[in-house]
């Protein structure tokens, strides 16, 4: 049964989310990582940088509850995480589209499953709403087939908001588009968040997109083997994005405090992340 932590109301909101001494381990005494500890409050954005072969998606995928812990727990909104749910939506690198339904069905898969008593014409209306979000109304009846790279993953984000989970995991969503397509649906993407509040948790490899969009960057650091013997790896830092939260692309590079958060985060990738 999972646990209950819902308390009595202390004045101040508690987190959405809180993950509590988590650890993944494939090979016995050394863990992935290990005594991973952190939470996201409502609306809040938060992205998770490293190297490859930290966990990070490990990370989101033990929260998607599409792989379990070795250790430790997840609670949101006070009980304990076990298994996917359609609270949480998810978004991969991969469209992950069904290529026999078009844009409107592969929506409407996923909204009739989180409302399975509403009309035809109300899961239409909650389609076209977030269909329209990210500018593919006039697509809404292609296939897959039919559609670029970009359009996909705004297919993608459209279908993950148009069941209005509680959290978005987002597993770098951007990394297989072009540089131009990758700016636009940031933008869409920023706009929307802010738009419907929702709270997300995000995996990237680029500092600038971290940067632009969450209000927090947690930087993780590999498993080592050291002097001391193997030290899992884990959450190395906790950086506060200090930028105002209405930044754009190309307003970025001009804010007050953006090289040195910048080069703060590069200074660990390069130098921090995977030394003994």
């Amino acid at each position: 049964m999972p646990l209950d932590r819902s308390t009595a109301s202390s004045g101040s909101s508690p987190p959405l989310l809180s993950i509590e001494g988590l650890a993944r381990s494939y090979v016995p005494a050394r863990p992935v990582f290990a005594d991973v500890s952190f939470t996201l409050d409502r609306g809040e954005f938060v992205c998770i940088i490293g190297h490859s072969g930290c966990g990070k998606t490990t990370i989101l995928n033990v929260l998607a509850g599409l792989d379990t812990a070795s250790a430790g727990h997840i609670f949101m909104d006070g009980r304990e995480v076990a298994g996917p749910s359609l609270e949480r939506g998810v978004v991969f690198q991969s469209h992950a589209l069904m290529p026999w339904l078009t844009v409107r069905r592969n929506i409407a898969f996923a909204v009739e499953s989180r409302w399975p008593d509403w009309s035809r014409a109300q899961v239409d209306a909650q389609v076209e709403k977030y269909v329209a979000l990210v500018g593919l109304s006039g697509a809404i009846d292609k296939k897959p087939s039919q559609l670029s790279g970009g359009m996909k993953q705004r297919v993608g984000i459209a279908r993950a908001f148009a069941i209005s989970p509680k959290m978005l995991l987002l597993d770098e969503p951007f990394g297989a588009l072009d540089a131009l397509t990758r700016g636009t649906i940031q933008d869409e993407l920023m706009a929307i968040v802010r738009q419907t509040q929702q709270t997300v948790f995000m995996i990237t490899h680029d500092v600038d997109e971290a940067i632009l969009l969450a209000d927090r960057i947690l930087l993780m650091r590999n498993g080592a083997d050291t002097p001391a013997g193997y030290r899992p790896g884990g959450i190395a830092e906790v950086v506060v994005n200090p930028l105002p939260r209405d930044r754009t692309r190309h307003s970025l590079h001009h804010l007050p405090g953006y090289y040195p958060l910048r080069n703060g985060i590069v200074d660990f990738l390069v130098g921090r992340a995977r030394a003994d």
